[in-house]
């Protein structure tokens, strides 16, 4: 009973917390500071929720975010060249031109972009999706360049630049000395033959190994010769990655950047490194400007479906289980809380074919008590006690809703793609139904299981047998 109790408090706390967070509308300041721990949670005048615990901050904002079906935007196929790079490498110099345009859009501040390769024989490309961008030319034009890699050695002398006339003095706007910190060199990503991972033989730490063919080998040596003690910083599209101490003058084309990286920030750091060294110069192939008029057409029809699908559900749970079945449909109500909350923390952007994923699961997070309620109406055919009937119910439905939603995540696994294996397909659109889909039925097993059967152990009166036995044959 005591496991029982601390369930039906975790799951009034889940409950609690979406709640809150699928609705932000609702103000919410709370602040509370017991010893070294120290709680706040702000909701108030935004859709942003603030918590700190023991000074970590989480922030996100909690709007829902649509995708380009149904806000509109702009769409953009990339083809990348790919005649001047080994087979073996393409897919690796794809990803690393994919990484460059994620941090191209990420500068221009898009909200939740759907960017994803593709390959299919020789043709490489990359799907731009960015919903609500209007600037189509500007956006287009930075999407489409060819990543440029340098590296810079530090500058002391000052660069004239002029005023941007906000002083208020008369005339032409004087020129003034600032000093740039670091200055061009001829070493380029074209002389950079790979960036990779790489651990270090005696702290186990990640690191980044540099290679360069002979030329830059030669420019490299020259320019850690003249730059030891100082930093050596490296860009890319004119934006700094990283800037490295020189230790010394090093030879033979071969060099390693060291620092307090984890394994992710490393290979991060080596895609974007490659970025440059495998410039593959990209071409759009296809454009296109989405209006959202009927995405929110379409949204509102297949909302529409929902809660009609919805009230049967409850209809059915109702009239066929009674007292289960409202058990059943508190369940479903605290699934679509749990996954409206982690639709918006994630977050995850909402698209037609997500909404699609969204209302099938709904009908899927009543299986499994459609599983239980049937095992306990068997035992109570046979004559057991409602208690035996529950306890034996959730047992053996147990290996059927394990083995269904097994087979269901297998389809999402395939369907989503994340390995992105060339011979299964790698549409956005999928995916985002995929994803929907499989969160659901994850939820599903919490709530149509685990919430469910809280909800009985804890509410369900146990003490007439007969009354039971009549009510689970109706």
């Amino acid at each position: 009973m005591k496991h029982q109790r601390n369930l039906l408090i975790l799951t009034v706390f889940i409950t609690v917390a979406s709640f809150l967070m699928a609705l932000p509308r609702i103000d919410v300041n709370f602040h509370k500071k017991i010893g070294p721990i120290d709680v706040n949670i702000d909701t108030i005048g935004d859709y942003d929720i603030d918590f700190n615990l023991l000074g970590i901050t989480w922030k996100r904002d909690l709007r829902f975010q649509p995708g380009l079906d149904l806000q509109g935007g702009i769409q953009a196929i990339l083809q990348a060249d790919m005649s001047d790079i080994e087979p073996s490498r393409r897919t690796e110099a794809l990803n690393a031109a994919k990484g460059v345009v994620e941090k191209r859009v990420n500068a221009i501040g898009v909200t939740e972009p759907n960017i994803y390769t593709s390959e299919e024989g020789d043709i490489y490309r990359i799907v731009v999706e960015l919903p609500g961008v209007t600037d189509t030319d500007e956006v287009i034009k930075l999407i489409g360049q060819t990543a440029q890699l340098d590296f810079r050695e530090e500058n002391h002398e000052p660069v004239e630049i002029k005023a941007d006339g906000n002083e208020k003095v008369s005339g032409t706007p004087t020129p003034i000395q600032v000093p740039e910190p670091f200055k061009k060199t001829k070493l380029t990503g074209k002389y950079l033959k790979r960036a990779q991972v790489v651990f270090d033989q005696q702290s186990g730490e990640p690191i980044i190994q540099l290679t360069f063919n002979d030329e830059g080998a030669k420019l490299f040596e020259e320019i850690t010769g003249r730059n030891v003690g100082k930093r050596l910083a490296i860009y890319l599209d004119d934006q700094l990655l990283t800037a490295p101490t020189v230790q010394q003058k090093i030879s033979g084309g071969q060099a390693t950047i060291t620092g307090q990286f984890t394994i992710d920030e490393a290979k991060n750091l080596a895609l974007q490194l490659n970025a440059g060294a495998l410039p593959v110069p990209v071409k759009i192939v296809q454009q296109k400007t989405i209006g959202p008029t009927l995405g929110q057409e379409t949204v509102n029809k297949s909302l529409f479906a929902g809660i009609v699908g919805i009230l049967l559900i409850v209809v059915f749970m109702l009239i066929n289980y009674r007292l289960f079945g409202l058990f059943a449909i508190i369940g479903l109500f605290i699934y679509g809380l749990i996954t409206m909350a982690i639709y918006k923390y994630i977050p995850i952007t909402i698209t037609l074919s997500g909404i699609a994923g969204f209302i099938l699961s709904v009908g899927m997070a009543v299986d499994a008590n459609v599983l239980v309620f049937e095992r306990i109406r068997e035992e109570l055919r046979s004559g057991k006690s409602i208690e035996h009937a529950i306890r034996v119910g959730f047992a053996r439905a147990w290996d059927s809703i394990r083995d269904a939603n097994t087979a269901t995540l297998l389809t999402v696994f395939i369907l989503f793609n994340p390995l992105n294996w060339g011979f299964l397909v790698t549409s956005g659109t999928v995916r985002g139904f995929a994803l929907t889909l499989g969160l659901g039925v994850l939820i599903s097993l919490f709530t149509g299981y685990v919430v469910t059967k809280v909800l009985i152990y804890s509410f369900y009166p146990m003490g007439e047998k007969k009354d039971e036995k009549k009510e689970g044959k109706k």
